[in-house]
């Protein structure tokens, strides 16, 4: 690997209009990437954290005046830059409809909207929402927010743009070329890019000048992650800079990032998956020893956060994570590349006293593949008034779709013409094979359809259980 592949690196983002800051951030990463730091968080490194209290717990504690007083003080940031690409989409991911609402039909940013115009309006406070999109997000995004009739924002920023970065040959460290399709070339530098993009915005200095304390950061594909008077009155009481929620694992949560605490220094910090030796796989995806996972719902102090950022230019010592896939994600014989990430929740350990809080599933409900759309469309939830997704328990059903014929939402939605069947009674639901699907279909216990080799059919009003679709004749 040459010693000036960086150099490379360099002048493609200033020729491709990127920012100093930016381009610091990348070197960062970079240089981090070229020594061959470790990359792992070994397990006799860290002590599990077992005794994080739960929001439920210190409910009563936590003084309703105060909590409002806070809530008053605190703005909402959505992380908005994905596209949606695993499932096919080539838009914001955050406009991809969830479901329908008296009739309407309902966005990721639609739901985001309606619950922050509801917490305006029962808790009157300002709670300024900004979205942090990336270039290919922006205009889509934007233009929603300003349809909107009832969503007013005019002295606080509505968006920041999230930065770009190469994506590293894996052979020689350099900037990779793919004439065939050069945006192809660029990635997303990980969600922990938003500090490094909320300093470069200047948008920490327009909500401390507007009395603005507290900022909540989460994912749009997060519609759990919605704003609480509780937790702000929770983070204000609890004094510290930094707070993240976790909730607790269940055998589909044993893959997630959980925090840790580190042995030499004492200070909490998170351990992605890909930052688990191999060697320590059975311990870190042990529900009980590490029994729960990060949320990425972040709360921070306005003024710490600003003021950790002047000390480091902008630019956090965040742990480096490395990303190994082929520079066309679709096509594996295409050149392998490497992609540095940073993680937004990692920076709880570049904070003295951050903290955790334990919260309940109905905090965390991303929709990453069509397998979590199902579920969200399906008759477990209903959408409130509020805005809020709502269910019974939150012990979810696991779905799981053939990829060959539903990983893309033009095929997802092309075979349930008429909505998803009901997973009410419902341990779980495979499909194996290209089934298309009539009206009020029901799921019951482990439902399971076979693939028959050739393109299938479930009738309306049919019952699918362990048997595949029921018969219509009792024995």
């Amino acid at each position: 690997m040459s010693n000036d592949s960086f150099s490379l690196s360099a002048a493609k983002m200033r020729e491709h209009g990127m920012s100093e800051i930016a381009i610091s951030q990348f070197e960062r990463l970079y240089r981090t990437w070229q020594a061959d730091q470790s990359e792992w968080i070994r397990e006799e490194d860290v002590e599990p954290l077992t005794d994080i209290p739960a929001v439920r717990d210190i409910h009563d504690t936590i003084d309703h005046d105060k909590a409002l007083e806070a809530f008053r003080k605190t703005a909402f940031l959505k992380l908005n830059g994905g596209l949606g690409t695993s499932m096919g989409l080539a838009g914001p991911k955050s406009l991809l409809p969830v479901r329908r609402h008296k009739a309407k039909r309902m966005r990721f940013l639609d739901i985001i909207l309606g619950q922050v115009i509801t917490a305006r309006t029962r808790e009157n406070v300002q709670l300024p929402l900004t979205l942090m999109n990336s270039f290919r997000t922006s205009k889509e995004s934007m233009a929603v927010l300003h349809h909107n009739r009832r969503f007013h924002q005019d002295d606080i920023p509505m968006e920041i743009i999230q930065h770009v970065e190469p994506k590293l040959d894996a052979a020689t460290g350099a900037p990779v070329e793919h004439p065939e399709n050069p945006e192809l070339e660029w990635c997303p530098p990980g969600h922990g890019d938003v500090f490094a993009t909320l300093w470069e915005s200047g948008l920490l200095d327009s909500l401390l000048e507007h009395g603005i304390e507290y900022l909540f950061i989460s994912n749009s594909d997060n519609l759990g992650a919605r704003p609480s008077t509780t937790l702000a009155g929770a983070f204000a009481q609890s004094g510290a800079p930094f707070m993240v929620e976790v909730a607790h694992k269940t055998p589909a949560d044993c893959k997630g990032g959980h925090i840790v605490r580190d042995k030499k220094t004492g200070r909490l910090s998170l351990r992605e998956m890909s930052q688990v030796h191999p060697d320590d796989k059975a311990d870190a995806t042990n529900i009980a020893k590490h029994p729960y996972f990060n949320t990425n719902n972040i709360w921070v102090r306005v003024r710490d956060l600003r003021d950790k950022l002047a000390s480091t230019n902008g630019v956090l010592e965040l742990p480096v994570i490395r990303n190994r896939k082929t520079v066309d994600p679709t096509d594996s014989s295409t050149t392998k590349v490497i992609q540095l990430e940073t993680a937004m929740g990692a920076a709880i350990s570049l904070f003295d006293g951050a903290t955790c809080i334990e919260v309940d599933r109905p905090r965390f409900l991303p929709v990453k593949t069509t397998n979590d759309l199902f579920i969200m469309r399906s008759d477990r939830f209903h959408l409130t008034d509020s805005y809020e997704m709502e269910d019974g328990n939150y012990i979810f059903p696991e779905v799981d779709l053939d990829p060959r014929y539903y990983k893309n939402i033009a095929d997802f939605d092309e075979r349930f013409p008429y909505g998803v069947p009901s997973l009410a009674a419902a341990k779980s639901f495979t499909v194996k094979g290209d089934w298309t699907f009539g009206q009020n279909v029901k799921c019951f216990s482990a439902a399971l359809l076979e693939d028959k080799g050739e393109p299938a059919y479930v009738p309306n009003g049919e019952f699918v259980g362990p048997l595949g679709v029921e018969p219509d004749d009792w024995l």
